[in-house]
């Protein structure tokens, strides 16, 4: 046992990179591609946190906004396409209980209110909780094609 001490003492605790064997050493990202791994984390970051102000004002405890982001984004869905209306409907399942169903029902809200267009597509992407049926204003009022607004 004092033997195994004695090492441990005599042990580095720290190395420096130029110290390592080349088998040990990793690819480090290039200064421009960590950069815009960062930029894309930071990017993540903000739309999260608005995201979660979204949800907060139905929530009565603030602090599970996040996690409810988290089975949120982890929870599967059912992506619908209409062609002939250019919708594209998705059907989240329903959360564990009614408060996380209204909270995320109140999000779904106000991405329909944006109007976001699939990327790619001219198919708008109308959110619903799968199981509960559509209001008025989550499916757009469609034009004719011929129509100008």
């Amino acid at each position: 046992m004092t033997g195994i001490n004695s090492q441990l003492k005599t042990t580095p605790s720290h190395l420096d990179w130029d110290q390592l064997p080349e088998t040990e050493k990793f690819q480090r990202l290039a200064p421009s591609r960590k950069q815009l791994v960062d930029t894309v984390k930071l990017i993540a970051y903000r739309a999260e946190t608005a995201l979660a102000a979204i949800v907060r004002e139905e929530l009565a405890r603030t602090d599970d906004a996040r996690s409810l982001l988290r089975d949120l984004f982890c929870s599967e869905a059912d992506l619908l396409p209409d062609l002939e209306l250019r919708l594209l409907r998705v059907q989240v399942h329903p959360m564990s209980n009614p408060r996380a169903n209204r909270a995320i029902a109140h999000l779904l809200e106000h991405l329909n209110a944006a109007e976001f267009t699939y990327p790619g597509t001219k198919l708008q992407l109308v959110y619903s909780i799968a199981g509960e049926a559509e209001t008025p204003n989550s499916v757009p009022q469609q034009n004719p094609t011929d129509q100008e607004v």
